[in-house]
């Protein structure tokens, strides 16, 4: 705790000493401010009518739009910190080069393909066109419906190990469950096994010493972190990486909104029952996870020059009919292929579409499709949170609640707890198990990964757990979505710049 205190007055202190240099200098020109306002204010207009050129999501810009035209500097300045301008970070820029060379190892079998073709499956032609990721049906699922069940069988799988562990995790947290993974994962680096670890610098701030990757080294681990905060480059470092895969001698692999710490196993849960889930794959879908992996690590220190020795081929077999295919989502391209996902699987639904979501901060586009499913007759329940994680984040989630619900969309509160699971299943056929949330900074800034299955037998598991879920919910009316004139206009000012951070 005391070293994450640290880190926080060295970033604070960063932050500190440029706004006092930003100062120094206006106060240096003070009699050129007229000129240096006009300036900016010229360069605010026409970088306002690129952004208008270019927008592809109104909603989302309009933010920017607003706050260049009012504080020109200002803006300006943010707007460049924060911006989606990857050209200025080395690691994105890595990150981005090793995508197109890691292209060339995700092949689609053509076969597969034209059966997608021939049966018109638009959802996952969607994929295979605007991703790289293929798609596969020679796979086992396994979906848990809470964390609890998962970790046992995380366990049983890491002692199997015979080659090599791969875990990415947003948040990794010393306690019941971190403990007993690491010791599994001592043991294997002690036996020869290649053990690697990537966790998000932010989302373990205050969770683990800055030396963790040292102290993880002394066993044979390798461990890093991923965009390691630093004073000097501002405390708005958004691009964070939210992925959460394991992936077990590429025979076998997790993924879901599971972290590693106590709560997601309902460990010490400050929220009441943690609701969460994870899925298991066994097959050629692997693949997919294994490069995603290796994209982000190889980008920080491009220690593997061929990644086909982490293949493990799969002899043909029907596993488990159906399509599935793990994809990646990463701030690097126009397309935001989690919003895109998920708002197809809105526009395809024909009888009901049910999700759980711990945020639900979302733009025109997404709204508008929700409530165009309803109008036209398709049953569309959103599962939240009943106890919240994080109250302004909540009071943003709550301001759709009475839009959504004018237009039929139909709102349950989780009564027993907080809801983390980022879940969307339609019509008994089709659904998406993984780390996007329904918000901007999982569809907008983050670095995550979802599992989309069409035709897929365990979706009837995941079926069951909506069902399930929906008894421990209460349906939210008419009344309970109103909201006074003060909570309103707050809700209102927090929703517009909610794209911005």
């Amino acid at each position: 705790m005391l070293n994450a205190v640290k880190r926080g007055a060295i970033v604070i202190l960063g932050v500190a000493l440029q706004f006092g240099f930003a100062i120094a200098i206006r106060l240096f020109f003070y009699n050129y401010l007229g000129i240096i306002t006009l300036f900016y204010s010229v360069i605010s207009i026409l970088i306002v009518l690129g952004i208008l050129k270019d927008s592809t999501r109104l909603s989302s810009d309009l933010p920017w739009v607003i706050l260049i035209l009012i504080f020109p500097i200002f803006g300006t300045i943010l707007l460049i910190t924060l911006g989606r301008n990857y050209s200025k970070s080395k690691l994105l820029k890595n990150i981005f080069e090793c995508e197109k060379e890691y292209n060339k190892y995700l092949v689609q079998d053509e076969k597969v393909k034209e059966e997608i073709d021939n049966k018109n499956l638009d959802n996952i032609k969607y994929l295979i066109n605007r991703t790289n990721y293929f798609v596969s049906t020679n796979n086992e699922i396994t979906y848990y419906d809470f964390g609890e069940k998962f970790y046992p069988e995380l366990l049983k799988e890491l002692k199997k190990a015979e080659k090599f562990i791969f875990m990415e995790y947003f948040i990794i947290n010393e306690g019941t469950m971190w403990n007993g993974i690491l010791d599994i994962l001592k043991e294997k680096a002690a036996k020869g096994v290649e053990v690697r670890i990537l966790y998000d610098d932010m989302g373990s701030l205050a969770m683990l010493s800055t030396n963790y990757s040292k102290e993880l080294a002394k066993y044979g681990i390798k461990c890093m972190t991923f965009n390691k905060l630093s004073p000097f480059r501002g405390i708005f470092m958004n691009n964070r990486d939210h992925r959460k895969i394991t992936v077990i001698d590429g025979k076998v692999a997790f993924s879901g909104g599971v972290n590693l710490s106590d709560e997601y196993i309902n460990v010490n849960s400050r929220l009441g029952i943690w609701k969460d889930n994870a899925i298991k794959i066994v097959g050629d879908a692997i693949w997919n996870l294994t490069v995603m992996f290796l994209t982000l690590w190889n980008a920080n220190i491009n220690e593997d020059k061929d990644i086909t020795k982490f293949k493990y081929n799969f002899s043909a077999t029907d596993k488990n009919k159906g399509y599935v295919i793990p994809y990646g989502v990463a701030p690097l391209h126009k397309d935001l292929i989690g919003e895109d996902v998920y708002i197809n699987m809105i526009n395809s639904a024909r009888n009901y579409l049910y999700i759980m979501t711990p945020y639900l901060i979302i733009d025109t586009d997404m709204v508008n499709s929700l409530c165009r499913a309803a109008k036209r007759g398709v049953d569309v329940r959103i599962i939240v949170p009943g106890i919240p994680d994080k109250k302004i984040v909540y009071t943003q989630t709550t301001s759709f609640f009475k839009v959504l619900n004018d237009n039929g969309v139909k709102i349950y509160k989780y009564t027993n707890g907080f809801v983390h699971s980022k879940v969307f299943l339609s019509d008994d056929i089709r659904a998406v198990v993984g780390t996007i949330n329904m918000d901007y900074r999982s569809l907008y800034l983050h670095f995550e990964n979802g599992i989309y299955m069409e035709e897929v037998d365990e979706i009837k598991e995941v079926y069951k757990d909506f069902k399930s879920t929906f008894k421990d919910c209460k349906k939210l009316s008419d009344q309970d979505v109103k909201a006074g004139f003060i909570k309103t206009l707050w809700q209102s000012i927090l929703r517009l710049f909610a794209p911005l951070f």
